[in-house]
C-alpha cells in the first residue's frame, strides 16, 4: 500500500513550487522560491572588489548570507542584528549555500568580483535552506546575465545548475521534501544538494531517532536525484 502524507502527497513527490524571476526592483538578480508554504527571497549583487585573499589574483567570488524575517515562523524570533551576532544556524546555513553556488562556477571567469546572494526567508514550513540554494542559483543566473548585457564577462562561469531537496524517513516510509510537521517527527532527516548532472555537492544526513541503513541512505539518494532534476527544470523555466 502506498503511504499518502498529511498534506495529500505521495512518497516521492514535491510540494507545489514556483519561482518568480527578477522579483525585485534594484538587484542584479532576484527571484521569489516558494516551496509548499515556504516562501524565500532570494537577491544577486554584484560588487566590483574581492576579499583580501582574492586581491590580485584575476579570481572573483560568490558568497552568501541568510536570515528570517521574526514572523517568518509560528512565534516571532528576534532579529540577529539587534543581538549583535549571527546565530550558529544561520552561519552554517549561509556557508552551505554559498559553498553549493562555488561549486558550479568558475570563479576565475568572474574577474575580480563578488556576488553576494542574500537569501531572505519570510515564511517557513520546512525547506528553508534547500529552497535558500535552489533559488539562488536562479539569481546568480540572472546577475551573470545582467554582467554579460554590460560587456564584464569574456565567457560563461557557470559550468551547471545546483539545487537542494530534503529527504527523511516518516513512519518507515523514505519520503521527498518535508515540511515541518514532517520534518519535526522524521526518524531521519538529510539534505542533499546536487548539481544538473546529478552529481553531488552536500550531503547533510542525520538519524533522529534511530540509526539509519546504507540501504535507507540509497533510497533517499534516489529520492533527492528525482527532485532535484524536477527542481533544475524548474530553474530552466525560471531563466527562459
Amino acid at each position: 500500500m502506498t503511504m499518502t502524507r498529511l498534506d495529500g502527497r505521495a512518497p516521492g513527490q514535491l510540494r507545489p513550487t514556483r519561482m518568480t524571476a527578477s522579483f525585485t526592483m534594484h538587484a542584479e538578480g532576484s527571484i521569489l522560491i516558494e516551496s509548499g508554504l515556504t516562501r524565500v527571497i532570494c537577491t544577486a549583487s554584484v560588487e566590483d572588489r574581492v576579499p583580501s585573499f582574492l586581491r590580485n589574483t584575476g579570481k572573483g567570488w560568490v558568497t552568501a548570507e541568510y536570515g528570517m524575517l521574526p514572523r517568518a515562523t509560528s512565534t516571532r524570533t528576534q532579529r540577529e542584528a539587534s543581538t549583535g551576532k549571527v546565530g550558529g544556524r544561520t552561519q552554517e546555513i549561509q556557508r552551505l549555500i554559498g559553498r553549493s553556488l562555488r561549486s558550479v562556477t568558475k570563479l576565475n571567469e568572474l574577474g575580480e568580483r563578488t556576488v553576494w546572494i542574500d537569501c531572505d526567508v519570510i515564511q517557513a514550513d520546512g525547506g528553508t535552506r534547500t529552497a535558500s540554494i535552489t533559488g539562488a542559483w536562479v539569481a546568480l543566473h540572472d546577475a551573470i546575465a545582467w554582467m554579460k548585457t554590460r560587456s564584464m564577462l569574456k565567457s560563461e562561469p557557470l559550468r551547471d545548475h545546483v539545487a537542494a531537496i530534503s529527504c527523511g524517513i516518516c513512519d518507515g516510509t523514505p519520503v521527498l521534501d518535508l515540511d515541518y510537521a514532517e520534518d519535526s517527527c522524521a526518524e531521519t532527516d538529510a539534505n542533499f544538494v546536487m548539481t544538473g548532472a546529478a552529481r553531488i555537492v552536500e550531503v547533510q544526513g542525520t538519524a533522529e531517532k534511530a540509526a539509519f541503513t546504507e540501504e535507507q541512505f540509497l533510497g533517499l539518494l534516489a529520492l533527492a536525484k528525482k527532485g532535484v532534476a524536477k527542481l533544475v527544470d524548474l530553474q530552466k523555466l525560471a531563466v527562459m
